[in-house]
């Protein structure tokens, strides 16, 4: 059986590293030949949540430079970006409230046997 401390805690840093992925990719949406980076949350063995990284090999638009070279730009959609992170950072929301309601029932419990 799963802990829902643990579980909440393994969903806080999920939800953590999705957030930098985002951040990450929002820094860098200037920035020539950059890939962004995709991130996935799926379960594990033991059922709780973990985040896996790739790089996305979509090409980025094709821009002629004043020299007449084109350049490949980033492939980051900030619009994309946005709504991940608005996700991510519900989902962080969601774990801290799971953690502050488990820390009241806690205290209840103790309480009641004191």
């Amino acid at each position: 059986m799963i802990s829902g401390v643990g579980a909440s805690l393994a969903g806080l840093a999920a939800f953590e590293k999705k957030v930098s992925a985002a951040a990450d990719n929002i820094a860098n949406s200037n920035t020539k030949d950059y890939k962004k980076s995709e991130s996935i949350i799926t379960e594990d063995g033991a059922g709780l949540p973990e985040l896996t990284l790739k790089r996305s090999d979509t090409p980025g638009p094709l821009v002629q430079e004043s020299d007449g070279m084109v350049s490949e730009q980033s492939n980051v959609d900030l619009a994309e970006e946005l709504t991940q992170s608005m996700v991510a950072q519900r989902g962080y929301e969601a774990n801290i409230k799971a953690l502050q309601t488990q820390n009241r029932v806690l205290g209840t419990a103790l309480d009641i046997l004191i």
